[in-house]
C-alpha cells in the first residue's frame, strides 16, 4: 500500500508579516510560489526564498521535499510586489525620457563634445556608483530609488567623481529611526555610501541640495577616514569643483565630455552666494555697491561669488561632521 504524502506547515515571513501555509510534501515549488503570490502580490519570478537546507537551485517542478523544505520550517522571502515593480518601471521610463530630452537639446544647440577615446570611456564607467538600492522596507521605494538615481546622475557629482577617480560600490539610504544621529555613512572607503534622504516623519524627502552636500562629504571619506586637515582640504575642493562646474555650465562654457549631453544651466550657486553676501552686509547687484564691485571684471565677480559660496559651505560642513558616522577599513 502506497504511503500518502506527509502534510507540511511552513511559516513564510515577508517584510515583517508571517504567513502560515499548509501543503503536502509532494506539492511543487510552483504551487508554493503561487500561494505566496496570492498572499503577498510578489510575482514568482521575483520571489527569493531563504532557509536552511536549500538546494543549489529551486526548479518549478521540484517537490517541497526535494527542495529541502520540512514540516514546521521557517522561510524568509524577499521580493518586490507587482505594484512596486510597476512603479520602478515608471521611474525608469521617466529617466529614459529625460535623457532623450537632454540629447535633443544637445543636438539643437549643435554642441561639440570632445571624443575621449576608449581609455577615457573605461575610466568613466569605473568612477561611478555601481549599484543603487533604496531600503525596500521603508515607504515608497520607487520615489527613493528615483532620488538616489538623480544623485548618481547629477552632472556635477559625476564630474568630481571622474576628476578625482572616486568609485562607489553601492549607494543606498539610512533609515532615520535606525540611526537618528547620522546624515551619512561611508563604509570601507567607498564600498557603500549611505545617505539620510527621508524626513524624520517619513512623510517626504529632505532637500536635494542638502543631501548632495552630505554626499560630497561622504565621497571625501573614500580617500580620508578622519576629519583632519587633509579631509577638510579635499572636501572643500570637491565642493568648490561642484560650484565651479555649475557656474561653467550656466555660462555655457562646459560640456560633460564623452556623454553627448549638454545640461541645463543652473543659477542656484550664484543666487546662494548673493544671499550670503547680503547677509554679511555687502550690497550685490544694485543698491549702494562700492566702486570696486561696479568696476570688477566678469572673472573677478565669478571668483567673489564662488568665494562667498565656499565660506557658507565651510560653515555647513562643520555641522555635517557632527552627523557623519563613517567607518574606516579595519
Amino acid at each position: 500500500m502506497e504511503t500518502p504524502p506527509a502534510t507540511m506547515e511552513l511559516t513564510i515571513t515577508h517584510r515583517g508579516n508571517a504567513y502560515h501555509i499548509n501543503l503536502l510534501s509532494d506539492d511543487t515549488i510552483a504551487m508554493l510560489q503561487s500561494r505566496l503570490e496570492e498572499l503577498t502580490s510578489v510575482p514568482p519570478s521575483f520571489q527569493k526564498l531563504l532557509y536552511k537546507g536549500k538546494k543549489p537551485s529551486l526548479k518549478d517542478d521540484n517537490t517541497l521535499a526535494q527542495a529541502g523544505l520540512k514540516d514546521g520550517m521557517k522561510v524568509q522571502m524577499l521580493g518586490s510586489t507587482a505594484e512596486e515593480l510597476g512603479g520602478m518601471r515608471a521611474v525608469e521610463d521617466e529617466h529614459s525620457r529625460r535623457e532623450r530630452i537632454m540629447r535633443e537639446r544637445a543636438a539643437k544647440a549643435h554642441a561639440k563634445v570632445r571624443s575621449t577615446g576608449a581609455s577615457s570611456s573605461a575610466a568613466s564607467s569605473r568612477y561611478q556608483f555601481h549599484h543603487i538600492e533604496p531600503l525596500p522596507h521603508l515607504p515608497d521605494p520607487p520615489s527613493a530609488l528615483a532620488l538616489l538615481q538623480r544623485l548618481a546622475a547629477d552632472p556635477a557629482i559625476r564630474h568630481i567623481m571622474q576628476k578625482n577617480q572616486l568609485a562607489v560600490g553601492a549607494l543606498t539610504e539610512l533609515a532615520p529611526h535606525e540611526q537618528p544621529e547620522l546624515l551619512g555613512l561611508n563604509v570601507n572607503a567607498g564600498q557603500t555610501i549611505k545617505l539620510r534622504i527621508r524626513t524624520d516623519r517619513y512623510d517626504g524627502f529632505r532637500l536635494y541640495k542638502d543631501i548632495r552636500k552630505v554626499l560630497c562629504h561622504e565621497l571625501t571619506h573614500n580617500v580620508w577616514g578622519d576629519h583632519d586637515d587633509s579631509f577638510k582640504e579635499m572636501n572643500s575642493r570637491l565642493n568648490r569643483e561642484v560650484a565651479e562646474f555649475e557656474r561653467s555650465v550656466s555660462e555655457g562654457t562646459h560640456h560633460l565630455a564623452g556623454l553627448g549631453d549638454v545640461y541645463a544651466p543652473s543659477s542656484e550657486i550664484e543666487a546662494e552666494a548673493r544671499t550670503y553676501l547680503s547677509g554679511e552686509g555687502l550690497q550685490v547687484l544694485g543698491g549702494s555697491s562700492s566702486d570696486s564691485m561696479l568696476n570688477e571684471t566678469r572673472e573677478e565677480r565669478r571668483i567673489r561669488l564662488l568665494d562667498a559660496t565656499m565660506r557658507r559651505l565651510q560653515k555647513e560642513e562643520e555641522e555635517l561632521e557632527q552627523m557623519c558616522g563613517t567607518t574606516k577599513s579595519p
